[in-house]
């Protein structure tokens, strides 16, 4: 599997994982949904708001525009069902945003600026992996804040995922 397929199948990863996430983030009641129990961003609310912005943020770059942000805590959208339906929907742009990266895009540089406005240049493959790193760290967080309130946590690993897969998309 090349690089560039392997961005296929982490973008498809990506959304699988979420939809599982919500699946039992569903769950909750709106006033443990936005209690905080110590997360980076403190509630499964806070935080799932937070990976929306920085799906923003990191495709703004990526596309070579600006997402304006206060601050990584920003709320995007306050609405619960809003909020979720976002997040799906972004979760699945990245499967086509991959597949139009060029192989030179994939293979070269990406140059942005952070929310400070420090520019840096790193490779745009692994910058657009860590996008979908950066996720499942936050939604491991979200699992622990499911099983802390008695729900249950998601299986979102990868294998499990792989074993979903048609076998020819795991080596096109």
């Amino acid at each position: 599997m090349d690089l560039h397929q392997h961005m296929r199948l982490m973008a498809d990863y990506h959304h699988w994982a979420f939809a599982r996430l919500y699946a039992e983030v569903d769950t909750l009641d709106e006033e443990t949904y936005r209690r905080d129990v110590g997360l980076f961003f403190r509630s499964v609310h806070g935080t799932l708001n937070h990976l929306l912005l920085v799906e923003h943020l990191w495709q703004a770059r990526l596309r070579g525009t600006v997402f304006a942000v206060s601050g990584l805590d920003q709320e995007l959208e306050p609405d619960r069902t809003r909020l979720r339906a976002r997040i799906l929907e972004f979760a699945r742009g990245w499967r086509p945003f991959v597949d139009a990266l060029t192989p030179a895009q994939v293979a070269g540089d990406l140059d942005y600026r952070n929310t400070e406005g420090k520019p840096f240049t790193l490779p745009c493959a692994s910058l657009v992996l860590h996008v979908f790193n950066h996720a499942t760290h936050h939604r491991g967080q979200i699992t622990t804040a499911l099983t802390q309130h008695g729900g249950k946590a998601p299986v979102l690993d990868l294998p499990y995922f792989l074993l979903a897969v048609p076998r020819e998309a795991l080596h096109g």
